[in-house]
């Protein structure tokens, strides 16, 4: 029950930053990549205030136990790789035309209308399609 509790506060916690920070605002997403348009440099403090802190936590974690849960997750194995480049590819893309990430998208479901319902359904059905688009991929194209 502890665990659920600190989920539901840190993913409220979450949403309540991206709200504040803007980045439930698709056209101020959308500005952060029109660098040759009107280009709007925000998006670079939020991400300053997040990535900061948290290799800063990640420091004072390591060799730590977590409150709840039985370990912290090991880091990412530093492999590029088609599945790293294609997830790359693909959240960008879907980034730069919806203007929207999956936090943000869940976090404007309250009161983005329509557009973002619509946009979280196929944001949805594009995860539970991903493992099946995956292993014919894999079939077609042996990873190396």
């Amino acid at each position: 029950m502890p665990r659920l509790f600190f989920a539901f506060l840190a993913g409220g916690l979450f949403g309540t930053g991206l709200f504040l920070s803007g980045m439930t605002d698709t056209a101020k997403v959308q500005g952060w990549l029109d660098v040759f348009g009107t280009w709007d440099p925000t998006l670079a403090f939020v991400m300053g205030g997040a990535i900061i802190p948290m290799a800063i936590a990640w420091r004072i974690a390591e060799g730590r136990k977590p409150l709840v849960g039985a370990s912290f997750p090991k880091p990412a194995e530093p492999k590029i790789g088609r599945n790293l480049v294609l997830g790359s590819l693909l959240f960008g893309v879907g980034w730069g035309l919806a203007g929207l990430c999956p936090g943000p998208a869940i976090a404007s479901l309250s009161y983005g209308g329509w557009p973002h319902w619509a946009f979280f359904a196929a944001m949805l059905a594009g995860m539970a399609i991903a493992p099946a688009v995956r292993t014919q991929l894999d079939r077609a194209v042996p990873a190396e």
